[in-house]
């Protein structure tokens, strides 16, 4: 919970004296230790959950535009607008 939120001091505290209030939860001191470990170590944390749930691919570019129908057998179908979207993915760190 604490990583995935990248909890700062202020919600760490909140949270770990939550958790020292709940029947069964943690103890002061095991807080004290998270408390510690969380204040040391969080960049490397919140990194390390960054690199792993980024994809091999990257967007390297994107081209985009709407078109327009000016002519069609259907009267229906003049000024349909159609999106066209091109997308140029490549390998992270390439």
């Amino acid at each position: 919970s604490i990583a995935s939120a990248d909890m700062d001091l202020n919600q760490l505290e909140a949270f770990l004296t939550a958790q020292t209030k709940k029947q069964g939860g943690i103890t002061a001191d095991q807080a004290a230790v998270i408390a510690k470990f969380w204040k040391n170590h969080r960049t490397k944390i919140h990194e390390s959950l960054i690199n792993q749930s980024r994809w091999d691919n990257v967007l390297k570019n994107m081209n985009w535009r709407v078109d327009l129908k000016s002519q069609s057998r259907h009267i229906d179908q003049i000024n349909t607008p159609v999106a066209i979207v091109e997308m140029e993915l490549g390998k992270n760190g390439q």
